[in-house]
């Protein structure tokens, strides 16, 4: 979660309000988080010298902190980005249920593949929205990989393939338990 915090102040200073609109709405597609995991760790990342905040006055409001990442911790974020990933066990109760799809009723295994199918594939048809929107507003930026706008682009790559495959394999399994439910 810290990386992920890092990774938003990176690109620029926010207020933990704005870094949860930030985790929602874009690392909402491969990272997830809460609105109240963010303070502690803002905390915790602070206690170790990797973000500060300046504190912000505001007329009618209790004043806000924003938060930016310091030297420090640019560098712990730039030695994380490139440190290997440990392996960890794919946990999918979807490909879980389907492991145990011969002892269900098939219509209503069916029924159930086809829902998430038609929830990836409108999570596919917002990425390819914003997909659209990114190769028109950053044609250039996307070119280099150094820049924001490149690593973003890349991770929502990754999303679109994803939904894409999950949506596909949906459909393949309801198919296929619906005409075990035919015949």
């Amino acid at each position: 979660m810290g990386y992920a915090l890092l990774g938003l102040l990176a690109r620029e200073a926010l207020t933990g309000y704005d870094l949860t609109s930030r985790v929602r709405e874009r690392l909402g597609f491969f990272w997830g988080a809460g609105h109240s995991q963010i303070y502690p760790e803002l905390a915790k990342l602070e206690e170790r010298g990797l973000v500060s905040h300046r504190p912000v006055e505001q007329a009618e409001r209790p004043d806000k902190k924003v938060y930016s990442i310091t030297a420090s911790g640019m560098q712990a974020l730039e030695a994380w980005a490139v440190s290997p990933v440990p392996e960890r066990p794919t946990r999918d109760e979807l490909v879980l249920k389907a492991y145990s799809s011969w002892v269900a009723d098939q219509d209503e295994a069916a029924a159930m593949f086809r829902e998430e199918e038609r929830r990836h594939g409108e999570r596919l048809a917002r990425y390819e929205e914003i997909r659209g929107w990114m190769e028109r507003e950053w044609e250039e930026e996307l070119r280099d990989p150094g820049t924001p706008q490149f690593a973003t682009y890349a991770t929502l790559r990754r999303g679109l393939g994803y939904e894409r495959e999950y949506a596909e394999w949906c459909r393949w399994v309801a198919e296929r338990l619906e005409g075990s439910a035919e015949g």
